[in-house]
This record gives structure tokens, sequence and C-alpha cells, in this order.
């Protein structure tokens, strides 16, 4: 799969994906992580303004987006029932998304940011089975529960370090 930074007239074809992973998400009973509304069109256009939004590409369409930056995610900062291992700058994967349509989309997204830079975080909802099961596939470390700023909820958090 090709990764390369989204552009802002894909627009409307990013959001298509972010419908089709919901719509996943609550065939397998993960309704609560995202719901209708998440995330923004505002949010995702940001994102790509910023250059740290990306689209992976099958057979020359899009086929997944996430974010990446190596950037202090503000809800890092306070973390329950465990620790970070390492006190240190990190790159963030946040809101990955798949049409449903090709496999494997997790495992390149994580191998594409585990190149990138030696030492991630990422979080996902408890009910999230899929995403659970790539991130620890991927070898990423349990490390505590994190709360979302902008709602209060919980999501498990993970590290990897090289």
């Amino acid at each position: 799969m090709n990764i390369r930074h989204a552009q802002l007239q894909e627009l409307d074809a990013i959001m298509a994906i972010f419908e089709a992973a919901k719509a996943y998400m609550y065939s397998v009973g993960n309704t609560s992580q995202w719901g209708d509304d998440y995330p923004p069109r505002q949010l995702i256009a940001d994102e790509i303004l910023s250059g740290h939004f990306y689209v992976m590409e099958h057979d020359g369409e899009p086929a997944a987006v996430f974010s990446f930056d190596v950037a202090i995610e503000p809800t890092y900062a306070v973390i329950e029932d465990g620790a970070w291992r390492y006190d240190e700058p990190y790159g963030v994967v946040h809101r990955l998304a798949s049409n449903g349509r090709v496999k494997g989309v997790a495992d390149c997204c994580f191998a594409w940011c585990k190149g990138r830079y030696h030492y991630l975080r990422v979080d996902t909802h408890s009910d999230n089975a899929t995403m659970l099961h790539a991130i620890e596939r991927q070898g990423f470390v349990r490390s505590g529960i994190i709360t979302l700023s902008r709602n209060g909820d919980k999501r498990i958090a993970y590290e990897w370090h090289i």
C-alpha cells in the first residue's frame, strides 16, 4: 500500500472511509467509540492542512486513513492503572480507519509509523477488539488508561519503543 499525505480535495472520500469504519465498528458491538458525529469534518480538514493526516492507497484508490504526528498529546498527560515507560518525545497514531476492502491496514500503518519514529503511543476503546488485537500484534505494550478531554471517555493506552 502506498501511504501519502492527504489532500483537502479528498475530504469527501476520507469522510466516506470514516463512515465505512463506523459501520463496521457498530456491526461488531463497538457502538460508542466514535458515535455518529466523530470525527468532525473540520478536525480532519485541520489535520490535513497541518500535514499530519495520511491516506493509504490500494490500487490507486484511498482505502484507509490515519493521523500521525510527533507531538504532545494532552490526554496522555495523566495515565491511570499504569504508567508510561518512557518520558521522551513520541509519535501519536490517531483515527485509523479503513473502508473494509483491504486486509492488513493496521499492520501497514503501524509499520510505516515505526519506520518514522522510535517511540509511539496509541490508544483505543475497550470495545474495539479489532484494533486491540492489531495493536498488541504489532508489539505495543499496554501502559494504562487515559481519559479523553473531549468527553471524559476512557481509552486503553499503549506504547511501542524501538
